[in-house]
């Protein structure tokens, strides 16, 4: 008898969500002063190195988006905790709601705003990796790749070392999450060229496809 899991962490979610997320990469990259604005390490590094050269106009602008990631992260947290048992919709769709309100915004923001819409782009990644931050009961990412490529490799080893094949089996899952991501990114600097900066509306329709997805309430399987 197969066991029923709650739609928002099946597999066909996780695909439109890290699409999004590799999307949104490659976006703020090619059209938004190449800042990687879906993870953080990078930013702290250069904020780092800004103030050990008390360049703080520089620092200024590395903490803005590091700032506004945690705020997405709280925002997320918030939600969470007031509708979890909200019945007409669940609290992951209504975050999935406020991301997609902010990515049709980043979308009218012209070149002069870059760090503000690479802000909005680093809320709505910290709101996500909060909402969507597991498939199955396995743990993963949809706006970044190091934890999910740590997880496919040592669940690979760990199958090589004990030929367990559930193991060899999430280690797969991971890999295919990665593939999707790199697919994201790669339809992201594409639609980039073609389209510029409203090409982050795509985004948008990403995750409203997650968004209704998410009405059926739960999936029999992992896909």
């Amino acid at each position: 008898m197969k066991s029923s899991k709650q739609m928002s962490e099946s597999v066909r979610v996780g695909i439109f969500l890290t699409m999004a997320g590799g999307f949104m990469d490659a976006y703020s990259y090619m059209c938004r002063g190449k800042v990687f604005a879906n993870a953080q390490t990078g930013n702290i590094v250069l904020l780092g190195q800004s103030l050990a050269e008390a360049n703080f106009h520089n620092a200024l602008k590395y903490i803005l988006p590091i700032i506004t990631f945690a705020l997405g992260v709280y925002l997320c947290q918030k939600i969470q905790l007031a509708y979890k048992n909200a019945q007409k919709l669940h609290w992951r769709q209504i975050v999935l709601a406020i991301e997609i309100l902010f990515v049709v915004a980043i979308g009218f923001l012209s070149k002069k705003y870059d760090s503000p819409a690479n802000m909005m782009i680093s809320f709505v990644c910290g709101m996500q990796v909060i909402a969507f931050s597991k498939f199955h009961g396995n743990a993963y990412a949809t706006t970044m790749c190091t934890g999910n490529l740590k997880s496919a490799t040592t669940l690979l080893c760990k199958y090589q070392a004990t030929g367990d094949r559930e193991l060899r089996k999430r280690s797969f899952y991971y890999f295919f999450i990665i593939l999707v991501f790199s697919f994201g990114a790669a339809i992201g600097a594409l639609m980039a060229k073609l389209m510029g900066l409203a090409s982050i509306w795509l985004v948008a329709l990403l995750l409203c496809i997650g968004f209704l997805m998410m009405f059926q309430r739960e999936a029999k399987n992992i896909f």
